[in-house]
């Protein structure tokens, strides 16, 4: 399979005058697990309800499995999974029951994976779904999306709920998943990023500020500390790429964007100055992408 899994392009989306998202244009290959990151209120959620045609964006036009969002075939929802931030589940049945229901709705339902993850993820089929934890809630979601072995497998949040160990064992399950299947979800854990995504994409004030792949962006996004021979200009003081720069007399923190290999050398030249590049987590690159 070599088709686009889903493509946004100048996607807008407002709620009244309120603007959610501004233009966006975000690729997702077949294969791939992308990490969709941004800040509270930033409009993850949203982006990811427009992807699967649960809300018509404002302008734009969005295609998911080669398809229209908004037009969506019952074959294309087949090939979907989707866990929701918010997860309604009908109380009153038992966890048998809401497996075997879905399942029935399937062509594709893999009873065998379900029962095992039941099983891995120690819940109980004659539990009733109502008195389930928030986080047992979240598993059983997980598996009832993962249930018809989808495709495309889309998150919000899928972990917020989970314990360390439960968040281990959905990782180790999503990277068993992938192959030729696709995988985006949205997280503030950008640990968990770390561990399974091949590629991420940085959502801010409305706009993808990055979409590509994870390793790139480390290479990309840099913090350089500067010692100088001498005090450094404190509102002169400037390289190429700059996000924004903390002088101290002879010292600078400094965050750059496109980082090149020379850029240490060229500002050693400039300011006589020793420069040190250590290696940013994804978590730091976050904070850096959204200083003040």
């Amino acid at each position: 399979m070599s088709e686009t899994m889903l493509d946004l392009r100048g996607v807008s989306k407002s709620f009244g005058s309120k603007a959610v998202l501004n233009e966006v244009d975000l690729s997702l290959p077949t294969g791939s697990v992308l990490g969709l990151v941004g800040k509270n209120g930033s409009g993850k959620t949203t982006l990811l309800k427009c992807a699967l045609g649960l809300q018509h964006p404002r302008r734009g036009d969005v295609h998911i499995l080669g398809e229209s969002a908004w037009e969506l075939s019952a074959a294309g929802k087949e090939r979907l999974g989707y866990v929701p931030q918010k997860i309604d589940l009908y109380p009153w049945m038992k966890i048998r029951q809401i497996t075997t229901c879905t399942g029935d709705y399937s062509h594709r339902w893999n009873q065998a994976l379900v029962e095992r993850l039941l099983r891995e993820w120690e819940l109980n089929p004659e539990d009733r779904v109502g008195p389930l934890s928030v986080g047992q809630t979240q598993k059983l979601a997980i598996i009832l999306a993962l249930g018809h072995e989808p495709d495309l497998l889309v998150l919000d949040e899928p972990a917020a709920s989970l314990d360390p160990v439960a968040r281990r064992q959905f990782l180790e399950t999503v990277l068993d998943m992938v192959g030729e299947r696709t995988v985006i979800f949205s997280t503030h854990i950008t640990s968990d990023l770390e561990r399974v995504a091949d590629r991420v994409a940085v959502l801010k004030d409305g706009k993808i500020v990055y979409s590509g792949e994870l390793d790139t962006l480390k290479d990309s996004v840099k913090r350089l500390h500067v010692q100088a021979a001498a005090p450094l200009p404190n509102g002169a003081f400037n390289v190429p790429g700059m996000l924004h720069a903390k002088v101290t007399g002879h010292d600078a923190l400094v965050s750059v964007q496109d980082y090149t290999e020379d850029l240490p050398e060229q500002i050693a030249r400039q300011w006589s100055a020793s420069v040190a590049v250590p290696d940013l987590n994804l978590e730091d690159i976050f904070l850096e992408l959204h200083h003040g």
